[in-house]
């Protein structure tokens, strides 16, 4: 397993396990982070990185990203 920070653009993964406080899982799962679900790094610039997850693109901080992993 590794951060979802460590994927290229372009890239493909699925997801293996959410870390974080019971708040910020919440809130990944509702944007539809759930363990199995397959993520694309769209772009990633700065802070931010642009995730296409269940047909839609999100923004997330490198903090938020490094608890996804993949």
């Amino acid at each position: 397993m590794m951060p979802l920070t460590m994927l290229s653009s372009g890239e493909t993964a699925s997801i293996k396990r959410i870390g974080g406080h019971d708040e910020v899982k919440k809130f990944l799962e509702n944007l539809g982070f759930v363990t199995g679900e397959q993520v694309k790094i769209v772009s990633s610039n700065g802070g931010n990185i642009i995730v296409q997850v269940k047909d839609s693109r999100v923004a997330v901080s490198k903090g938020i990203a490094n608890k996804i992993m993949i």
